[in-house]
């Protein structure tokens, strides 16, 4: 029991200062981003226009938690707190996207003309990073596409929900007022010596 405890520590120290979360936050979504691109091009798990919709929301968290980060250094509540409300937006925007693809979009043989659809024909993105912003399946066809029997939007939407927890915590952190530093005690409790 001890380890798991010691882990726990851990987690609790990692997560203690605002600009620690926000790398946390953008080292998953650089994860996340990394596993949907391998997971298409290597196991040819193809997107459809709602996974593509989340593609640009993961970068987009991980734009926005990186900044926030190195804002951090010049000004150390703003910077996070301001990352940590767009966050907020950004994370619950792709909670429901993920949550929509699940249960609404999934169940219907096609993808064209949705708001997904019309959005990224806007955007046009897929004309310049293809292999990063291309629809290649239909929302029932992406439906198919399992990880350890749970389908990949509900994946998207666990990370989405763990993002939305850690941009409250890190929103708390950042107006939090600070704690005093407790003055040094002076007089005899410091150099007490026992005889």
């Amino acid at each position: 029991m001890q380890p798991v405890w010691s882990s726990l520590v851990s987690w609790h120290r990692a997560l203690s200062s605002a600009p620690q979360i926000l790398t946390v936050i953008a080292a998953g979504n650089l994860f996340a981003l990394f596993f949907a691109l391998i997971a298409q091009h290597l196991w040819s798990m193809l997107p459809c226009a709602w996974c593509i919709v989340q593609r640009i929301d993961v970068i987009l968290l991980l734009l926005t938690s990186l900044v926030g980060a190195l804002l951090a250094r010049v000004a150390p509540r703003a910077a996070p707190g301001l990352s940590a409300l767009c966050m907020l937006g950004l994370a619950g925007g792709g909670l429901w996207s993920a949550w929509h693809q699940h249960s609404v979009a999934a169940k219907q043989l096609s993808c064209a003309f949705t708001w997904a659809d019309r959005t990224l024909m806007r955007l046009a993105l897929d004309t310049r990073w293809p292999d990063l912003f291309q629809v290649q399946a239909t929302c029932a066809d992406a439906a198919q596409s399992r990880l350890l029997g749970l389908p990949f939007e509900l994946w998207s939407a666990a990370w989405f929900a763990v993002v939305l927890a850690l941009a409250v915590r890190t929103l708390h952190l950042a107006v939090q007022p600070r704690s005093k530093i407790p003055e040094r005690q002076v007089g005899s409790d410091r150099h007490r010596v026992h005889g």
